[in-house]
């Protein structure tokens, strides 16, 4: 009798080895490597169990031709409609991933009683809990009545045999994609090879009949979706539900879209009846905002379409430490040190005997280097003691040089901060000029050596305001 070929298949990465070993040698994670079939491996698939057929001839066609705009379905829920790019699009396979408790299968419990609600067939599929838990979130939701057709599967097989009997549902839910098997593969549920097969099945489903699936995956302790990477390249949009523990606002940030933009966020907020939309973020992150403290400035930033305002905290302190501290939450810290190179090397301010900590405020998280210009004029705000106007802005890139770089969607960002009473802006040259009520209030510096000057000046002013 033929002998069962085995591989070894990281569960991080996916790499296939053929020997086990302590360490991946593709992605370097320890005690990773699994064995499995050959035919449940990396390769291997529904064709691996049958035998090869002859190829069938496929339609060409050319480039020019009619477009249709991919048909939608509204949830309800303005802030998921504006993160997926204006609703789930049929036939789409979607991929929420995030932390344990975060709130995951509490959304798409709420969007399945709001798409329910409105005519469609709506199925959710539970691989973690029992009916009855499902069931009991729904009434915590004021959910229980809308018409959502549940169970509590795991076998991929069962589950798509389930739902295409009947009408076609428009929506399907399946909670979680690591507890999915499918007889195709021969390794235990979760593993790479199983995710893989999973999704393969679930998303040729979706893109045969034209339902939209959506998938909820579970996160590494580095915050990526669990399972090797190639699902997220399988599917059509991945969206990330991010939040803090100590706050209760949730963030739902699309990273992948291929039928609308990439990097816009919804905002939530989380109670007791489940998640409420936050139609004016700005407001919730500058809701407790001290406005005459040194170190605050409000940076207006983008996150796909949406303009954000948040508060950009500073503090430096002296240090009795040899080698001075650098803390940093919601932002990058090696940015941060770039920004202070520069404050040393072309403003002389000096930041060598002083520890310095920076916050985002709210637990919000800032990846865009407009912020640099923020986060200049609050570590100066604190070193020199001088609290920043009230109801300035500031956004721009700094460069090495110690020059200003204009940013993007200048207008943009000026127009949500005068909605909210910001009377002046702190923006770079070269890029679009401000209009309106802060055209004559707005400074645009040429160098952060200009801004240093500014806010170094406005202490000559009080003091010759007292005299």
């Amino acid at each position: 009798m033929a002998k069962t070929r085995t591989q070894f298949i990281c569960q991080s990465c996916g790499a296939a080895h053929q020997r086990w070993a302590g360490k991946c040698d593709s992605c370097g994670e320890w005690n990773t490597l699994v064995e499995e079939g050959i035919t449940g491996g990396i390769g291997g698939g529904p064709q691996s169990l049958r035998s090869a057929r002859k190829g069938r001839i496929v339609a060409l066609t050319t480039l020019s031709g009619d477009i249709e705009d991919a048909p939608r379905i509204a949830s309800g829920i303005a802030e998921l409609d504006r993160a997926t790019g204006g609703g789930f699009v049929r036939g789409s396979a979607i991929l929420v991933g995030g932390d344990p408790g975060i709130g995951k299968s509490t959304l798409l419990m709420q969007a399945a009683a709001a798409l329910a609600q409105a005519g469609h067939r709506v199925v959710y599929v539970s691989g973690e809990e029992a009916v009855a838990q499902v069931r009991l979130r729904a009434q915590r939701l004021g959910a229980a009545s809308a018409p959502v057709e549940l169970a509590a599967e795991t076998n991929v097989e069962d589950i798509l045999a389930t739902i295409s009997e009947g009408r076609r549902p428009d929506l399907v839910i399946l909670d979680s994609i690591q507890t999915l098997w499918t007889d195709l593969a021969d390794s235990a549920p979760g593993t790479v090879t199983q995710v893989r097969a999973s999704a393969q099945s679930v998303i040729r489903y979706a893109k045969s009949t034209g339902a939209a699936v959506v998938l909820v995956g579970h996160v590494t302790k580095e915050g990526q979706i669990a399972g090797p990477r190639v699902v997220e390249h399988m599917v059509d949009a991945v969206l990330y539900f991010e939040g803090e523990g100590a706050h209760h606002f949730r963030i739902l940030r699309a990273v992948k879209n291929r039928f609308g933009p990439t990097d816009e966020i919804g905002v939530f907020e989380m109670s007791d009846k489940g998640l409420r939309e936050v139609a004016n973020p700005s407001e919730l992150f500058l809701g407790e905002r001290h406005a005459k403290a040194p170190g605050a400035a409000v940076f207006a930033g983008m996150e796909g379409t949406r303009p954000v305002l948040v508060e950009i905290q500073a503090l430096v302190a002296p240090s009795p430490l040899g080698t001075p501290r650098r803390a940093v939450v919601g932002w990058d810290q090696p940015r941060l040190a770039m920004v202070l190179a520069v404050l040393e090397a072309h403003c002389g301010v000096r930041f060598a005997t002083h520890d310095v900590y920076l916050n985002v405020a709210g637990g919000y998280r800032i990846s865009e280097p407009a912020a640099d210009l923020a986060v200049a004029a609050a570590l100066v705000s604190s070193l020199t003691g001088l609290a920043l106007p009230a109801d300035c802005v500031y956004f721009g890139e700094i460069s090495l040089s110690g020059a200003i770089r204009p940013v993007a969607h200048a207008q943009q960002r000026l127009k949500e901060a005068e909605k909210l009473g910001f009377g002046q802006a702190i923006l770079p040259q070269g890029g679009e000029e401000p209009t309106g009520a802060m055209a004559g209030r707005s400074f645009q510096p040429a160098t952060l050596t200009d801004l240093v000057i500014r806010i170094a000046g406005s202490k000559r002013s009080r003091a010759e305001e007292i005299d």
